[in-house]
């Protein structure tokens, strides 16, 4: 259960290497999180990151999980929520791909889709349906401003994510009253391995800043969170500027 203060003190991370996602179970375990559950392909990273995790104080468990093998998410989610309540789950896995790239190669282009989107909308499911059955706890999913208007750049990448955003808001809706609170989290630009060598956009963000607005969230169990803030005004301006004019854009 979440303490007096409102913290978690269980934690699933699903993409359990995400630099957001370790920012994020660093920052919680700083303050009273203290079993936490990284979940993703086994690999010297993932142990790393647990290692990591045990030295601040931290009950750690690592799981086997691939965001593509949606047919066993089920079991493999079971076995984390029968050991006990989590109080919240981190839905923090995607890949950027390559735009220019996946556009002439339709497979890798449904590699970011089903990554992104689908087993994304299987995982959160699963664990939803057992946040409902305990009666309490945060779903929190990592979405993208790259999903509030598709953009020539990466509208591969922004499609996925805008299907995710839009299935985690009817999902928060869904599950109102049932005691499970539902967090969508837009970044912009975030200062990971996943981004570098390309061009840093303004407004650039680190993921210790989104492990600060995500806790900020919690607290204040906010069903959408933007990082930084201001990019809720740029945002909603872009979303109106006409098709012709948003093409010229050097977005």
């Amino acid at each position: 259960m979440k303490d007096a203060f409102g913290a978690p003190q269980s934690l699933l991370v699903l993409g359990g290497t995400s630099e957001i996602g370790l920012a994020t179970a660093r920052r919680l375990v700083a303050r009273r999180t203290r079993t936490v559950w990284l979940a993703g392909r086994p690999s010297p990273a993932l142990d790393a990151a647990a290692a990591g995790l045990r030295e601040l104080g931290a009950d750690v468990h690592t799981l086997a999980f691939d965001a593509l093998d949606a047919a066993s998410h089920e079991t493999a989610l079971g076995k984390v929520f029968a050991q006990g309540d989590i109080d919240m789950v981190l839905l923090a896995f995607g890949i950027l791909g390559d735009q220019v790239r996946d556009e002439g190669s339709p497979l890798a282009a449904v590699r970011v889709a089903q990554t992104n989107y689908t087993g994304a909308v299987s995982a959160s499911l699963i664990c939803a349906k057992a946040l409902q059955t305990q009666g309490h706890g945060s779903l929190v999913v990592l979405s993208s401003v790259a999903g509030e208007r598709a953009r020539r750049t990466n509208f591969i990448y922004g499609s996925s994510k805008a299907g995710l955003d839009a299935f985690t808001q009817g999902l928060g809706d869904a599950l109102h009253g049932s005691g499970v609170h539902v967090m969508v989290v837009r970044p912009g630009y975030v200062r990971t391995k996943m981004t570098r060598g390309l061009p840093e956009t303004p407004l650039a963000t680190t993921p210790e800043a989104v492990a600060e607005s995500i806790e900020t969230g919690l607290r204040r169990r906010s069903e959408v969170v933007w990082v930084p803030g201001a990019l809720r005004v740029v945002m909603s301006a872009l979303r109106h500027v006409p098709r012709p004019l948003f093409r010229r854009l050097p977005v």
